[in-house]
């Protein structure tokens, strides 16, 4: 059992949403997905986040805000640029949002702990899909962090938009990345 999973995990890799289509996730196979965010370190059973899912039908309002957002930071932003931001919108067959809810209201658990929380419900999930031999990937970008992006989702002034979580049939594949060595990132006190 600790082979299959090393192996799950050091097999797993980033797919840009670029690069996931259909088909995508089952019903039961989201549940799946989202159950294994559940599974996640949570100091005091706070649930410090939270998931949005974006329905297909309902990318297009995610896509004005993209493009919204852009304009608003780049006011010389050409319609070619604005559609292009729209198109994000539209990556992969099921895609959510991961908010961090970092305010008052669940008491005195520091930020980080609910960040590091939100990170681990994150890789649960990228490792379930890639259990059911999905592509996933997670994307952000100055978008996210725009009143438009805000608004769109109805965030509280004490949540934190942390990323996208795309999931998909790989439709174009890459070669895996090299992975750093533990010396690397390791040191001993």
């Amino acid at each position: 059992m600790l082979d299959a999973a090393l192996t799950l995990i050091h097999s797993r890799q980033h797919v840009s949403p670029k690069r996931l289509g259909d088909p995508g996730p089952l019903p039961d196979q989201i549940e799946q997905i989202l159950a294994a965010a559940g599974a996640a370190p949570d100091h005091g059973r706070l649930t410090p986040w939270r998931l949005i899912i974006i329905p297909p039908e309902r990318r297009q309002l995610l896509g004005v805000a993209f493009a919204e957002a852009l304009v608003a930071r780049d006011g010389d932003a050409t319609e070619v640029q604005a559609e292009e931001a729209r198109s994000k919108a539209f990556r992969g067959p099921f895609l959510a949002l991961m908010v961090a809810r970092l305010g008052p209201e669940l008491g005195d658990t520091h930020p980080q702990e609910r960040i590091i929380s939100a990170g681990c419900a994150i890789q649960n999930m990228l490792l379930a899909a890639h259990a059911m031999s999905f592509g996933a990937g997670l994307s952000s970008g100055r978008a996210l962090y725009s009143p438009h992006m805000r608004a769109l989702f109805g965030l509280s002034a004490g949540e934190q938009p942390l990323c996208f979580l795309s999931v998909g049939t790989v439709t174009k594949g890459k070669a895996p990345r090299p992975r750093p060595a533990t010396a690397d990132y390791t040191s001993t006190l």
